[in-house]
């Protein structure tokens, strides 16, 4: 089981959802940097289940213990080592229906790959419940970033079929956009009259045991030109990787993404122009990507969250220690729809693989003042 990723700065992560705790290493960051642990807060409570019929009722503090890496409020410059309890675990809901695979979840799949040993309890080490590891580490990073003027967000685009706003193409226009989608603990969205009718069909799919997908939409503005490396640890390499490691997750697009199957040469490409001795486009079809390198535009990104696995509908399936078909219906804790807690997981992932692009290119170190 792969559980560390990175180039200059690796990322671990470990835990099961109803083990003791669950957590993260962040292993080469520079010495220096302000470890501001309330941000980290702020972050972690966008994550956090509220209920109200638009997410599960398992509620944890998810308060951050650093362990290691940190003296003073500094980064010290050895692993930085973040720990998160698991408080409020109910496994008595998934004793009820041990053997039991549930439809969508790797239920079989790691029952297959780890011959039976897997802990089942909750999804294990494959439940979103770890993605509050991957915010802690992500927060941290993105703390960083935001000391070097680079700044990201993620919105719900696109909830049960119904639209946000769109990001703009502006710089100074999404500079705003991110700032207000960053300073809002709440439903991330731009337009609130969307997320009310978004919320609304969350509760409606919560009130027939179903649940609702749709589409996060992710940008980061003042990142220089030259980030990232053709062909296999080009900036879309890196963050797909780590954008199809969040759970539920199943399509990634930078730019226009599959829309340049309908567009001609002519119009999916991004004229270029000098402002102020800077070469810029005067489109961003490429989402500030090309050749896999980072070109100065703005970083926009899309990925789509599949529904919540676990529904409460009756469904067909197998009794793994049986191997025969079986019926399963589903109770316990769970969310209708993870979209607005899973935007602060997304733009996590995202913060710890620029700045690991970043410190790759030596960035980072300059930055804590190596």
């Amino acid at each position: 089981m792969s559980n560390t990723f990175g180039g200059a700065l690796k990322l671990t992560i470990f835990g099961e959802s109803h083990g003791a705790a669950i957590g993260a290493v962040l292993d080469g960051l520079a010495a220096g940097h302000l470890v501001d642990e309330t941000y980290i807060a702020f972050q972690m409570d966008k994550r956090r289940a509220r209920g109200g019929g638009l997410s599960t009722t398992r509620t944890e503090a998810d308060k951050v213990k650093i362990l290691s890496g940190v003296f003073n409020g500094r980064t010290t410059g050895t692993p930085v080592t973040l720990v998160i309890e698991n408080q409020n675990t109910r496994s008595g809901d998934y004793a009820k229906t041990a053997g039991l695979a549930r439809p969508g979840h790797a239920d079989y799949t790691a029952h297959v790959k780890y011959a039976g040993f897997e802990d089942w309890r909750g999804g294990g080490h494959f439940s979103g419940r770890i993605t509050a590891a991957l915010t802690a580490a992500g927060a941290l990073c993105q703390s960083i970033l935001a000391g070097q003027g680079i700044l990201l967000a993620t919105h719900a685009a696109r909830v049960a079929g119904l639209p946000d706003a769109p990001y703009a193409f502006d710089e100074a226009a999404l500079r705003a956009q991110l700032e207000a989608v960053e300073k809002n603990p709440g439903f991330p969205v731009l337009d609130e009259a969307a997320g009310e009718k978004m919320q609304a069909a969350i509760r409606a799919a919560a009130a027939e045991g179903d649940s609702v997908g749709g589409i996060l939409e992710t940008a980061a503005v003042g990142l220089p030109a030259g980030l990232g490396q053709p062909f296999f640890d080009s900036v879309e390499s890196e963050l797909s990787h780590l954008l199809f490691s969040i759970p539920a997750i199943k399509a990634v697009e930078f730019g226009a993404g599959f829309g340049f199957a309908e567009m001609k040469g002519s119009e999916a490409n991004d004229p270029l122009t000098v402002e102020n001795g800077r070469v810029k486009a005067l489109t961003n079809h490429c989402g500030g990507v090309n050749g896999g390198i980072t070109s100065g535009m703005p970083l926009v990104f899309r990925t789509c969250v599949r529904p919540t696995s676990s529904i409460y509908k009756q469904q067909q399936t197998v009794d793994l220690s049986t191997n025969e078909p079986a019926t399963l219906q589903i109770h316990g804790r769970h969310d209708p729809c993870i979209l607005h807690r899973a935007a602060i997981v997304q733009t996590a992932a995202t913060a710890f693989g620029l700045l690991d692009l970043l410190t790759q290119n030596g960035g980072e170190q300059r930055q804590a003042g190596r």
